[in-house]
């Protein structure tokens, strides 16, 4: 919205500033973690008087987490209220990919928010019906990724871009649009999978948003294409104002969901955000990058899929439990010791992956 601001500018004064995408990354950020700051003791507040015992707590889950009742939920209304205010205000609003995300996003928040709406109006850890919230989210992605197809250059439309091997373009045609249905499905479950414990899944989703806007930049400006030996897609460097809010709105609500929390995510936030980092990588052809950088992610995921698989088939456990995170609990970790680990995890992971920018 500020970018108009420019038309005011004759090329040497401070209006001119709003011209540079790394500026308004900068008045993303500052905004949206003032919104957090400003806005999260009354959201809160709201909450708890609204929710009453907060979220349901698994009877199946370790037992320390019992302690945590009563905390209020839906926390993650605060990081996506924070992210679209900072977004509209200093993203360019004639940029296709800004909107494309921004649908992903507040899309896979109202299908997180009815979840939690209903654990905790109705007071179980049952919610939507998992089979209509795979259904609404396959249908969001869908057209997320026919949208971003439509948008990207005519060398990369329907393409797999691998890393590393910079001159290999997959084909996926018709398949290109599933593949895209199953990396923002897959990065929103992954994410909600991951946010079990306080300030477990921020801070690896704020590492993750941070790579991914470094990359969104790279790959927008045909100056670092060039230099780098990556494809360029004209326009995604405006992601990276996207991702700043991500960054900004996070550290507001890692302010009160540091242990002990005072609000949860919720599926509110870990599907909206998980929805998110899968959109940006469909826009920016990193696909593959975002399983490395959102690694932690895919294991989390992964050790679920190999509990109820292993479990099925043989009727014994690989974990003590799932997802991971909770086996160390099992095995005597502290919460902080383990939320601390992961988030190291992360950012060596997202280093790995901002190394392919180069690599070749």
């Amino acid at each position: 919205m500020l970018f108009w601001l420019t038309e005011l500018s004759d090329g040497g004064d401070f209006f001119n500033l709003f011209r540079y995408i790394t500026f308004r990354a900068g008045g993303a950020f500052l905004t949206s973690l003032l919104f957090g700051f400003i806005f999260g003791p009354p959201l809160i507040n709201v909450l708890r008087r609204r929710q009453g015992k907060g979220q349901p707590i698994r009877d199946d889950g370790p037992e320390s987490h019992m302690a945590k009742a009563g905390t209020p939920t839906m926390g993650g209304l605060l990081i996506v209220g924070a992210l679209l205010t900072s977004t509209l205000l200093w993203a360019r609003l004639d940029n296709p990919f800004v909107w494309l995300v921004l649908f992903v996003t507040m899309s896979f928040a109202a299908i997180g928010f009815a979840d939690d709406y209903a654990k905790v109006s109705k007071q179980n850890t049952a919610g939507v019906s998992g089979k209509i919230r795979m259904l609404l989210g396959l249908v969001i992605s869908a057209i997320a990724g026919y949208w971003a197809a439509c948008y990207h250059p005519d060398a990369l439309q329907y393409k797999l871009a691998l890393p590393v091997f910079k001159d290999t373009l997959v084909n996926l045609g018709y398949l290109f649009v599933p593949f895209a249905m199953i990396v923002i499905v897959g990065a929103a479950n992954a994410v909600n999978l991951t946010d079990g414990l306080d300030g477990l899944a921020i801070m690896p989703v704020m590492i993750a948003a941070g790579t991914l806007g470094v990359i969104a930049y790279a790959v927008g400006r045909v100056d670092f294409t060039e230099y780098l030996d990556v494809h360029y897609v004209p326009g995604t460097g405006e992601i990276l104002i996207f991702c700043a809010g991500i960054f900004g709105g996070g550290l507001g609500f890692l302010w009160y969901n540091a242990p002990p929390a005072a609000v949860f995510m919720g599926d509110t936030g870990s599907l909206a955000l998980g929805g998110a980092l899968g959109a940006i990588a469909v826009a920016t052809k990193h696909e593959l990058v975002l399983g490395i950088v959102g690694g932690l992610f895919v294991v989390e995921a992964l050790s679920v899929i190999i509990q109820v698989l292993y479990f099925k088939r043989t009727g014994k456990r690989v974990f003590l439990m799932a997802p991971i995170h909770h086996h160390y609990e099992k095995k005597g970790w502290a919460e902080p010791q383990i939320v601390i680990r992961f988030w190291i995890i992360a950012l060596i992971l997202a280093m790995i992956g901002l190394a392919t920018l180069k690599v070749r």
